[in-house]
Order: C-alpha cells, then structure tokens, then sequence
C-alpha cells in the first residue's frame, strides 16, 4: 500500500497522527531470604583454622563455606560415605557436634532434649530461640494429638507454647484442636478438616530456613546457587528461545541468532490484496490473517510444521481489520473495516451469527476469557458488550475508544484496554468503573496485551514501541527502536519462550526483532516486498513466526527448513496457494 504527500491523512487502517522473620500460612516462621545480616548478628559461626582462605580467581569464595555447601550437597544427594571422607580429609564438618545431636534429636522426636540443645548452639538473639522453639513445639503437640494423648498436648499447649508468647493468633488454633472432636490430626499433608502431622524430615527442613546458615547450612545450598548461575546466564543470552531442560552445567550457555525464526520456511499466498492482520491461535494450530480483498483465511499448522489453508471467510462487504480467537479457539470473531462483526465456528466453517448496530460501524473486536461475550469497539467511540446471540448487554459511552483502534481484555475479565485519544490508553474496570491511563507524548498507532495481561505493548507514530508494566501502578519499563513507521499502521507483538522477544513489521519490508529484557536489536528478516503490516508469534512453538504485508503474501519464519510436502516453490521455499 502506497504512500502520498507526507501531509494528506493516511488511508481508513492507518493511524492519523535489615533481616526479618516472616509469619507464614501455618502460622509457624521462617527467614526472609532477602536477608544476609541475620545470621551474623544472631549465631556464633563455625570457627575452623584457615577461615580467611579462599580459593578461585576473585579472591571472594571463602574455602571454608565452599567446603561446607559440598558436603551438604552430598549429603542431599544421598553420598553418605563420600561426605564423611570429604570432612575427614578437608577437617572441616558440615556441621558442629552440637548442631548434628540437634538435628538427630529432632528426627528422633526427642523434643524435651532438642530443646535443651537448642539453647547450646550459641544463637545470640533470644527471638530465634523463642521462633525454634515454638516450631519444634508445635510438632510435638500434633505427634501427641496423633496419638490421642490430648491430656499430655494440652500440657504442651498451655504449659511450654503458650508462655513463648508467639504467634497468639496460631496459639489459639492450635487450642481449637483440643476443644474440637470433628477435627482429625493424622500424618502426612493438610485437608480440608483434617490436621495432618507433617514429617520430622520436614520439621528439619523448616528449622535449617529458620536458623542462620552459619550454624545450618541450607538445604540444597549448592543446586540453588548454580540455578542462580544459569539464570543469569539465561538473562545474558539475547538469543535464548529453547526449553531450559536443553542448558549443560559443563559449557557457559549461548545461543546464536539461529535459535529465533530467522529464516523464510513458507511463504503462503492466497490473498489477492494487501494482508492487513494475522493472528495464531492459543493453542498455536491455527493462523487467522483477513485482508483488503475482503477475506479471512484460517490456516491448519500441521504437526511437521507446515501450513495450509482450512477455510476462506466470504462475508465481509469492506477490508477485514481485525481478528480476534475465542478462548478455547473453537470460534473467530472478524471485523470489517467499520463494518459488521461476524462469528464463526472454525471447525466446520460456518458464519453462526452477525453482529450489527444501527448507524454505526464496527473497528474492533474481542472475547470475555468465558467465552460467552463479546467486546466491540464502535465507529461513534463506544465500547458495546454482546452476548453470544447478539443482545447488546453494555455500552460505555464517552470517548472509550478512537475512530481506528485496538481493544484488549485482560484475561480475568475485569478490565478493557482500549485508546480513548491519540496519545492515551484506557484501563477500564467495567465491573469497579475504575480507569487507569497509559500517556504516551506521540499518537498511538496500535497496541497489543501480553499473554499474562502484565504488560502493554504500545506502537508509536515516532518509530518506536513501548512497553508498559500495567500490575499494580502503570509504569513504563522498556523502548524499541530500529523499524520504520511513517504512514501505516504497522503492528507489533510479543513471542518467543516465556515472550522473551518482541517482533515487529516495518515500512522497509523487513520484521524486527529485539530481546524483551536488554532492548537489543536482535535480528532483521528480510524477504517480503512490501510493508510488514502484522506479526504473530507461535505461541505454542517459539520457532514459528508469521508475517503478513502488503504484498499479499504471509511468510513463516523458522529457525530451519520445513520438511515437508512441495505445494509449489519458489526459490525453493515452501509455498501454498491453499490448495491441496
């Protein structure tokens, strides 16, 4: 679609311009993780001859604690014998004597000992010995309750937790077992009405993340540390889109540019005129794309990867702008260029009903997440809401939407996005009647929700996208640059593994794509001849990204060739005119 004088408007699709301790569900309390200071205000650490030494190149890892974490993974991993030759030959114990009788004490259920232990480890701040305390207590009351010794428990509640003065509010429900007979104590996890005594195992586990890791080492201290070490190198890597089940500890983790779609695999060309929209199903095994030609086309994604046609809509009496998949993908919604709404059922094909409202057109289209409405953007700038069979239920007057826009549900259903002016997008709590507002300082030239409905994806007349963190107070978090946008309307969308990308069309014929997190350009496809209206990303198959220009062709983008069976070719790319 050609331009004019930069001065004349645009056609009818294009835009006119210190350490804490934190009360937990069961009541009981554990270690704000967050938190480095508290165990060195609180313990006496373990003190081993050469605790100044350390080994690697930084000069920052204390040999002591490497030690130690080693020994624990050992221990976790099962190599009993293997950690005791590791503590005999390094002279450095995993833990204390005192600390190893406690530990022992407590999967013994030797409360009375463990307590007395406990005030021997050398804990400085009397509140962790009060917090320890109540946990182990806590258990034996259960264990006791258990085995239906509600004299002895009722000793244990009144007589040792209740003068801790922890935790009254757990106090008291733990004194609503005594009073209650329809309530069931037995081991294993929690139920609904019955009380379930966790494991002495699990009792360990909640003391070591209570304690201070000098005197306890955390359990699995050295998977979780090289977890950390991967995620960074997942941050670090501006190409990663594969499962993380495919990353080895033994290199550093890199991808090369091979990993997103970067290569043409098929190239499908049905439509006639300009393709103005396309969009992947949620389940990722249909491509919807409408066109100028009037038409909208729902592609069947094969399980070798390779596209063709399923059906071809003929209903439309203007250009089809816009494309919206119903939750379970059973159904599309289509909108004419301000013209009707029209819902059809994919399987078979078929138009079920016709959304019209006197007067008036339609620009845009969506779906409440249960399926059973339907949101519409209208030419005089109302949002209307239908049931399935066309009953208008709602309509939301007052500048709720411009003349040609996006709309956006949020997946809960509880706010529409749309833009009510050139530079400002609305959240509209239907059900609250709240607003929040996006303020951009350029027009807006299209938008797009993420899949999570955290995030805003916001097009501008400038050249640029933002993007948008719209959970709890609306800030802007991230700008993309690079594509070219001076007249059309140009869409963008998120995509990838965990929508780690974000790709766009452009007026240079090419689709752009930049890693989410850094802002970094990350790759230019080239290879259709005419402007990049509309992206979609897979999101089932992170490999897949379709495009759809003017053209009138779609592209699919891989990261290799598609194995499949030859429509037609053209320079040897896949091709399919949609006809078997």
């Amino acid at each position: 679609m050609g331009a004019e004088d930069d001065d004349e408007p645009p056609s009818k699709r294009v835009k006119v311009s210190s350490g804490q301790l934190v009360d937990i569900s069961d009541g009981t309390f554990v270690r704000d993780p967050a938190s480095c200071s508290l165990g060195d205000s609180m313990a006496r650490p373990l003190t081993l001859q050469g605790d100044d030494e350390v080994v690697g190149t930084k000069g920052v890892v204390k040999k002591v604690e490497f030690v130690r974490i080693i020994t624990e993974a050992l221990d976790s991993l099962g190599y009993k014998k293997t950690r005791a030759l590791l503590e005999e030959e390094s002279g450095i114990p995993l833990h204390t004597s005192v600390i190893n009788l406690f530990m022992q004490q407590i999967l013994d259920g030797k409360w009375d000992e463990s307590l007395n232990t406990l005030r021997k480890i050398g804990l400085v701040d009397e509140k962790i010995v009060k917090l320890a305390s109540f946990v182990i207590l806590e258990q034996k009351f259960f264990e006791l309750l258990h085995k239906e010794k509600v004299m002895d428990a009722l000793k244990t509640l009144r007589g040792e937790i209740s003068p801790l003065c922890i935790n009254n509010d757990r106090v008291h429900q733990l004194s609503f077992f005594i009073i209650s007979p329809s309530q069931q104590v037995l081991p294993g996890i929690s139920d609904q009405g019955i009380v379930r005594v966790k494991s002495r195992r699990k009792l360990l586990e909640e003391l070591q993340r209570l304690l201070p890791p000098t005197v306890m080492v955390p359990e699995k201290r050295l998977v979780h540390l090289v977890e950390q070490a991967l995620d960074l190198q997942l941050d670090a890597c501006r190409f990663h889109n594969s499962v993380v089940g495919e990353m080895s500890l033994l290199t550093d983790h890199h991808c090369g540019i091979d990993h997103i779609p970067s290569l043409t695999v098929q190239i499908l060309r049905e439509h006639k005129k300009e393709v103005w929209f396309l969009e992947f199903s949620h389940n990722g095994k249909y491509l919807a794309s409408s066109s100028a030609d009037f038409s909208v086309i729902v592609w069947e994604v094969k399980l070798d990867g390779s596209v063709c046609m399923k059906h071809k809509f003929l209903g439309h009496k203007t250009s089809v702008s816009y494309i919206s998949w119903s939750p379970d993908d059973h159904q599309l919604l289509t909108c004419g260029e301000e013209d009707t709404v029209i819902r059809w059922d994919v399987e078979s094909g078929k138009c079920i009903h016709i959304y019209e409202k006197k007067n008036v057109g339609f620009i845009s289209c969506g779906w409440a997440p249960d399926g059973k409405r339907i949101f519409c953007g209208v030419t005089d700038k109302s949002i209307t809401m239908w049931d399935l069979e066309g009953k208008e239920l709602e309509c939301w007057k007052g500048h709720r939407t411009i003349r040609m826009s996006d709309l956006g549900i949020t997946s809960d259903g509880k706010h529409v996005v749309s833009v009510c002016k050139e530079n400002m997008i609305v959240l509209f709590g239907w059900e609250s009647k709240v607003e929040r507002v996006i303020q951009e300082d350029q027009a807006i030239t299209s938008f797009v929700l993420s899949m999570d409905s955290k995030y805003v994806l916001v097009s501008l007349s400038n050249q640029e996208i933002h993007l948008w963190n719209i959970e709890g107070t609306v800030k802007l978090v991230a700008k993309y640059k690079g594509h070219k946008r001076s007249r059309f309307v140009v869409r963008s969308c998120f995509g990838g593994l965990h929508q780690a990308f974000i790709a766009s069309g452009s007026e240079d014929s090419q689709v752009y794509i930049w890693h989410r997190g850094s802002g970094e350009l990350v790759g230019t496809l080239a290879g259709h001849s005419g402007t990049v209206n509309c992206v979609s990303w897979n999101p089932r198959n992170p490999h897949m990204l379709a495009s759809a220009s003017d053209d009138s062709t779609i592209r699919i983008w891989g990261y290799n060739r598609v194995n499949t069976k030859q429509h037609d070719t053209d320079n040897g790319v896949n091709c399919c005119n949609g006809r078997s």
